[in-house]
């Protein structure tokens, strides 16, 4: 029934959020307006996906998307081989979540992004999902 999920991230300004994701290999390529400062992007790394939009932008779209802009931000868990690279990649961004140890063995570390939405990275040992 299901063919994909993705998230759509609501944030004041889509170019800092794009730079933070652009650092773990995502791409935009999906950008509305084409030129200037964008309200809307799709941005892609392989298989996966997440949605970029301005609150102004989702307002826009309807209003009973209003409230939604202003409620707490959106709390991803990113399954990656290698998180030791990826806090590589993002260093010098907020970490909300220090390192840690799960008690299921995964190694995970956590990211404010730009637009304020909380990203836990993860890495799980061979074996574990």
């Amino acid at each position: 029934m299901i063919q994909q999920l993705t998230a759509n991230l609501p944030v004041d300004a889509i170019e800092p959020s794009a730079e933070f994701l652009g650092k773990i290999g995502f791409e935009v390529t999906v950008r509305v307006p084409e030129e200037g400062a964008m309200d809307f992007a799709i941005l892609v790394n392989g298989d996966q996906q997440v949605m970029c939009q301005t609150k102004q932008s989702l307002i826009d779209d309807s209003e009973a998307f209003a409230a939604a802009t202003k409620v707490a931000p959106v709390l991803l868990y990113v399954t990656v081989p290698d998180v030791a690279a990826v806090a590589a990649a993002l260093e010098g961004y907020e970490v909300s979540m220090d390192w840690r140890e799960t008690f299921y063995g995964a190694k995970e570390i956590g990211f404010t992004e730009p637009g304020g939405h909380m990203i836990t990275f993860a890495e799980f040992p061979d074996g574990v999902k």
